[in-house]
């Protein structure tokens, strides 16, 4: 697509001459309507005000970019007026506005007009270009102006992505720009920094986060040899990665109207260090890269796991809530089996609670499936990941394929890019709007379906037929491993098998095989709340702040609170639980305590053979795991 595709000649004035902002505004917008492409003209200018009052789009130089996004858009457009005598705009250098581009932007997923957009924006700022314009005679001469410069000018993305290598004792910089509506300013404020930065003969990359995503992004080495990093943005930036460079925050406008003021002050040296809230993910983000897997697959993971956590913590405190209020107010001993198995849900309130909890842990594993593959393919990824990780959760792969899912999702993507990039420009345009969501999530689907399930369900069935045949085994050993299993994966094909011969052995009867079952899932969540109060120096500040909520969802039986301690450190974390859970099945099997109740924690002491024993079991195995994480953690930086 050219930028003239986006300008039709009715909608191009060269002899405008309004008196006010209001009036040139207005007269823009009467431009655009010309087009065709505007279903509702006062819902289209209401929104070219709202962002106006955000923040000016009178950039300086002359130059204003008002812009509007909404429904009233059917198709992407532009409008462009030439004022020879100029207009106060409110300008960023108070400099009338003598050339102006009106951006009509539709409210759809197709971002294949950003691409053109963002190229007249970095076009702008040009100065023998806005010249030209400035001197057009005809709005023909107008439109062979702008088709002459885009045939001449490369793409936003080639012209960010040139190989640039820094000379020896060249100072680099690095510069992140973005913008909310992410169409012109965040483009602008890139090109203006980057030529700031070659004048004063200073490296320079800039990464640039509009609509269409993040584009030349900052590399772990790059950002580690930095000496210094502008961030001109009026929208959320990932600045963890960040922690110990000196970085300088500015709006993204003075990225375009102060570009030499931010690089003469970069070089100085004087720019504040960049502390970041959360030194494990920030040292993560920034540490070089040696280019091993390890290192790699461990920040896509964390990705996963910290937008994971607050589904996991909420909605499990939510469902034990659920379990407290049925505890409370259920005779349990007055129920039978078929009412016991719906603890958690018998009373309206408890089903509530349940109910609203139990959605939000239907999130976890896409959510965690989906930024793993995020962190890995970018926002193409997210979409094949939640698929994947909806249908691990849906199945029996449980926690384990949602992290395959995951990672596979990432993959594709990458291959997918690989693929289209061989395909001709107007087919690889459309790709992140089509070709990548639907190839991808067949592929996903079609993985998950054929190899991922299978392998799991055979894994989940050799488990239950293996604990079948020891039922007339030594008891110890039977709750030792039946514990242990709990905690291996945790909601995984180990942790349902364990469970599915627990449930089993209530329907026949045999209430101390549940016993072992259910605490061997309480101990590692309530082992990690321990452990974040006694060992505060081997877990990350937000890990000390969500650990205690552990004590909760273990105590309720939920042991997936357990699940992004276990991601984030699985070598360390799960043999301390498996060894803490297998000795408190064994335990509990050993003080001869059983359980009617398929799950409910604490809240089912009701219904206990041996409760105080029981409990007892519960914290020896929470010491146990609690101190063996202190032993084999490593201290956190």
């Amino acid at each position: 697509m050219r930028i003239t595709e986006l300008l039709d000649i009715r909608s191009i004035a060269l002899d405008a001459a309004p008196k006010s902002k209001q009036e040139t505004l207005d007269a823009a917008v009467a431009l655009m309507v010309k087009s065709g492409k505007i279903t509702d003209e006062d819902a289209y200018r209401a929104q070219v005000y709202a962002r106006e009052e955000e923040s000016t789009t009178g950039i300086g130089e002359g130059i204003a970019i008002p812009h509007g996004k909404c429904d009233a858009v059917n198709k992407p457009g532009l409008a462009a007026m030439v004022i020879p005598n100029g207009v106060d705009f409110d300008s960023l250098d108070g400099e009338p506005v003598t050339l102006l581009f009106l951006i009509a932007a539709p409210n759809t997923k197709d971002n294949v007009h950003l691409d053109v957009l963002s190229k007249l924006s970095m076009m702008l700022m040009d100065e023998e270009f806005t010249k030209s314009l400035r001197n057009a005679r005809t709005p023909e001469e107008f439109l062979a102006i702008i088709d002459r410069a885009d045939e001449e000018k490369k793409s936003v993305d080639e012209r960010l992505a040139e190989p640039v290598e820094a000379k020896e004792n060249q100072v680099k910089i690095l510069a992140v720009t973005s913008c909310p509506t992410g169409i012109a300013h965040t483009y602008m404020a890139a090109e203006g920094i980057e030529k700031a930065a070659k004048a004063k003969g200073c490296f320079v990359k800039v990464e640039t986060r509009g609509s269409g995503g993040a584009k030349n992004v900052l590399t772990a080495q790059e950002i580690a040899d930095a000496d210094c990093i502008i961030v001109a943005a009026d929208a959320q930036v990932p600045m963890d990665r960040f922690d110990g460079k000196k970085v300088i925050q500015r709006q993204v406008s003075d990225g375009i109207s102060k570009a030499d003021e931010l690089i003469e002050l970069a070089m100085s040296g004087n720019a504040p260090v960049y502390k970041s809230g959360n030194a494990q993910t920030a040292a993560a983000s920034t540490k070089k890269n040696s280019g091993g897997i390890g290192h790699q697959l461990y920040t896509q993971l964390m990705n996963g796991v910290s937008h994971m956590l607050p589904f996991v913590v909420g909605g499990g405190i939510l469902i034990a809530i659920a379990f407290l209020i049925d505890g409370l107010l259920v005779d349990m001993n007055s129920l039978d089996a078929a009412a016991r198995s719906n603890f958690g849900t018998i009373t309206p309130a408890a089903a509530m609670f349940k109910q609203i909890g139990g959605v939000a842990f239907g999130f976890m594993l896409p959510v965690l499936a989906g930024y793993i593959a995020m962190a890995i393919g970018d926002r193409p990824a997210l979409a094949l990941g939640f698929v994947g990780g909806m249908m691990a959760s849906s199945g029996t792969s449980g926690f384990l394929g949602a992290l395959v899912a995951g990672f596979a999702a990432g993959y594709i993507i990458l291959g997918l890019r690989k693929a289209c990039e061989k395909l001709p420009e107007a087919l690889e345009k459309i790709a992140p709007v089509l070709i990548y969501p639907v190839v991808g999530i067949l592929a996903m689907g079609l993985l998950m379906l054929f190899i991922v399930e299978p392998i799991m369900g055979t894994v989940n069935t050799v488990l239950n037929n293996g604990l079948a045949s020891m039922g007339g085994s030594s008891k110890l050993i039977l709750g030792m491993i039946l514990g242990g299993m709990m905690a291996i994966d945790m909601g995984g094909p180990f942790n349902k098998a364990a469970y599915v011969f627990g449930t089993a052995a209530i329907a026949a009867g045999n209430y101390d095989i549940m016993a072992s079952v259910m605490i061997g899932g309480m101990v590692p969540p309530c082992a990690i709340a321990l452990a974040t109060l006694l060992f505060k120096d081997k877990f990350t500040k937000e890990e000390r702040e969500s650990g205690p909520t552990n004590f909760i969802m273990g105590l309720a039986f939920i042991t997936e609170g357990a699940i992004p301690f276990a991601a984030a450190d699985p070598i360390h974390v799960l043999p301390a639980c498996i060894i803490g859970s297998g000795l408190a099945g064994a335990l509990s099997m050993a003080f001869g305590c059983t359980l009617m109740a398929p799950h409910g924690g604490i809240f089912v002491v009701p219904v206990m053979g041996n409760a105080l024993l029981y409990l007892v079991a519960v914290v020896i195995g929470t010491v146990v795991s609690a101190v063996l994480l202190g032993v084999l953690k490593k201290k956190v930086a």
